[in-house]
């Protein structure tokens, strides 16, 4: 999706770390469930908050691997300079279901 010579560092992380990087680059304060942030040319970096997942997952009624799974494509489209919306969600939809994790 990004190249394979695309340098990407990905973090799981919990609340309190995805709300401090919210808070130190967005200025939001809110716990999210994914962060993306492109560093340089050809290298990106997600964040992505497991335990607001399994909330969300829970909630929605789906699977924790699918939540992550979502979170983490949906992640991948904002490092490729996609915002969100209907094409996003579409493309989205196929990479999951591509994996068999719709």
């Amino acid at each position: 999706m990004l190249g394979k010579e695309y340098d990407l560092s990905l973090v799981i992380c919990g609340d309190k770390l995805a709300q401090r990087i919210n808070i130190e680059h967005r200025k939001k304060s809110y716990f999210p469930n994914v962060l993306s942030f492109p560093l340089f040319p050809g290298e990106g970096e997600i964040f992505l908050n497991i335990r607001k997942a399994e909330r969300e997952a829970k909630q929605m009624g789906v699977s924790v691997k699918q939540r992550i799974a979502l979170l983490y494509v949906h992640g991948l489209f904002h490092l490729k300079g996609l915002d969100h919306g209907d094409k996003m969600e579409a493309e989205e939809q196929k990479v999951l279901r591509k994996f068999g994790l719709e």
